[in-house]
């Protein structure tokens, strides 16, 4: 069983740990890396935008992600 609210805390910190609690390892490493080239985006202001849409889909994936795997019995 996994916690979904601790998903989607992990990931509140830092995007794509959520993921990996999860047990969705590459999903969590493509979160971390896509994440991190946002992050470099800013330098052309695109990331002001993309930044904080991957910060948020992370939390609400991780948290729909655990609940999915919960309700699958595990």
């Amino acid at each position: 069983m996994k916690n979904a609210g601790l998903a989607a805390v992990l990931s509140f910190f830092f995007a794509g740990l959520g993921q990996i609690y999860n047990g969705q390892i590459a999903k969590g490493i493509a979160f971390i890396i896509a994440y991190f080239i946002s992050g470099l985006l800013m330098f052309i202001i695109i990331g002001f935008i993309t930044t904080p849409i991957l910060w948020i889909w992370g939390m609400v994936d991780a948290y729909k992600q655990a609940e999915k795997i919960n309700a699958s019995g595990g």
